[in-house]
């Protein structure tokens, strides 16, 4: 089984060299790499270029469309039987694809999504988000693994399709905003066999900052409203405990001023949950340091998408915004 590699790209050259470096260790090299520069100011072409004697490689730009739809274009030019794509912050260890090979002679997915884990490299506060990101105290522990609430999703970090699933669809018919939700839900729908292969994970890189990290979150939660807009049955109350936590943060800091019981009643829950975090965290991380930065995680993972949630929900409610 052949594999096409679709890599979207914007600004993010130094990435994009460590991620083919990862891609060059593979045991199993029956793959071709498509990278679809989206716009970028900052091309990464000279660096595609220095690997094609190690990898086959295509490098395309294009004009600017979003994630989406440069995946797209990629699937478009692709030449193997099963589509595989990643973001361009991976790092991709070196049995992947003979993993995924094994697996889908075994037991063929038209489509499925892999989990992604922390690398030893990355910095505290990227293990920190990593953390944050995986974990059941953030919700983020119910995608990756077989024990997930519902139906599994494949998220486009880390996943692929076979030819006849791009066919059959024709991909994506979103850019951006829980694009990637959206279209593993149009799979599920039309019949495809969908599902997790858990020995596929990446190395996923987080946010270098919380400040970014908060912007992303932000996004993830207008992104679940918007895919409301074509699903309203996805919308399960999990994906409104940020918002809850957001609003009981708030409310705690609020009660400050006008009931101290509620204020030091608020003020115990949160640090009891921060605490747990903090074990948790610490000893996953084997470090003090993550586990005090995870706590920082959590709270700038759940405000931000929960924030995120309340005005995407706003405008929807209100009738101020339409499908993106």
């Amino acid at each position: 089984m052949k594999f096409s590699v679709v890599i979207p790209v914007y600004n993010r050259p130094d990435e994009i060299k460590e991620l083919l470096e990862s891609l060059t260790r593979q045991t199993n090299k029956n793959f071709e790499i498509i990278i679809v520069e989206d716009g970028s100011t900052n091309r990464c072409e000279d660096i595609v270029n220095s690997f094609k004697n190690q990898l086959e490689l295509r490098y395309f730009y294009k004009e600017n469309s979003g994630q989406g739809f440069s995946r797209n274009f990629g699937y478009d030019l692709a030449k193997g039987d099963y589509f595989v794509v990643f973001d361009s912050d991976c790092l991709i260890p070196e049995h992947y694809f003979e993993a995924l090979h094994n697996s889908l002679s075994k037991n063929y997915l038209d489509a499925y999504g892999g989990p992604d884990r922390s690398h030893y490299t990355f910095t505290p506060i990227q293990k920190a988000i990593s953390y944050s990101m995986t974990s059941l105290f953030t919700t983020g522990g119910i995608r990756g693994n077989k024990k997930h609430v519902g139906v599994f999703h494949p998220r486009s970090f880390n996943m692929g399709i076979s030819r006849e699933v791009f066919n059959k669809t024709r991909g994506y018919i979103i850019t951006r905003m829980a694009e990637d939700l959206e279209f593993s839900i149009r799979i599920i729908n039309a019949g495809f066999k969908v599902g997790l292969i858990e020995e596929t994970y990446v190395y996923h890189k987080r946010r270098t900052s919380f400040k970014q990290f908060f912007k992303q979150l932000h996004f993830f939660g207008r992104g679940r409203i918007n895919l409301y807009r074509f699903f309203p049955d996805e919308l399960k109350f999990i994906h409104f405990f940020p918002a809850f936590f957001f609003i009981f943060c708030f409310l705690t800091g609020l009660s400050f001023f006008f009931n101290a019981s509620l204020f030091f009643f608020g003020l115990a829950v949160l640090f009891i949950y921060s605490f747990l975090i903090f074990v948790d965290a610490s000893i996953k991380n084997n470090s003090i340091y993550v586990g005090l930065l995870s706590v920082g995680a959590a709270f700038t993972q759940l405000c931000g998408y929960g924030i995120g949630f309340i005005s995407e929900l706003y405008k929807e409610v209100s009738g101020t915004k339409k499908k993106v």
